[in-house]
């Protein structure tokens, strides 16, 4: 599916998790123009370089949708309307950040 998703995609870098790690989709990210930051699998004969940095905004991402689950209303979508559940999303994330 990362192929598919791939022709949407915009942005400097793509980020993704050592699955992800294949000379298709590594090749794929390059078309448009985007920095692969994908961890080497352990696999590979010799690793491939990694931007450190931008490797650990993938955890900061992650531990962000963690805390958004905690909202009941964000984690089970109770809402009928795209833009009513993009404010309930929009609520969380302030009340995550003032915190």
């Amino acid at each position: 599916m990362a192929e598919e998703l791939l022709v949407h995609a915009e942005g400097e870098a793509f980020i993704a998790d050592t699955g992800d790690d294949a000379d298709r989709i590594r090749a794929n990210v390059q078309k448009p123009g985007m920095k692969p930051v994908i961890h080497s699998n352990p696999s590979r004969k010799s690793p491939l370089p990694l931007d450190r940095s931008l490797y650990r905004l993938r955890y900061r991402v992650e531990c962000f949708f963690l805390d958004l689950k905690h909202f009941r209303a964000a984690a089970t979508r109770y809402d009928k309307t795209a833009t009513s559940y993009l404010a309930v999303l929009h609520v969380a994330s302030m009340l995550l950040w003032l915190r």
